[in-house]
């Protein structure tokens, strides 16, 4: 499996693998709640940074987590 590291992927790639992983179930993310991203934003966005490859997938998605379950 190819890396999805920033340093070892271009713009357009990290683009391609946001595009590929949301569309998993098939169709597009546009008006879906399938995920049950309840109150959690666009999807899209939430891989803003990882696309301008400012963070990491792992990182968005553990302050995704952190936000969404309080101890």
């Amino acid at each position: 499996m190819k890396s999805i590291l920033i340093r070892d992927t271009t713009r357009e790639e990290r683009i391609q693998i946001i595009n590929q992983s949301l569309a998993v179930c098939g169709s597009s993310c546009d008006f879906c709640n399938g995920c049950d991203n309840l109150g959690g934003g666009r999807v899209e966005t939430i891989y803003q940074p990882y696309i301008d490859g400012e963070k990491e997938i792992a990182e968005i998605n553990a302050a995704y987590r952190a936000n969404m379950v309080k101890g």
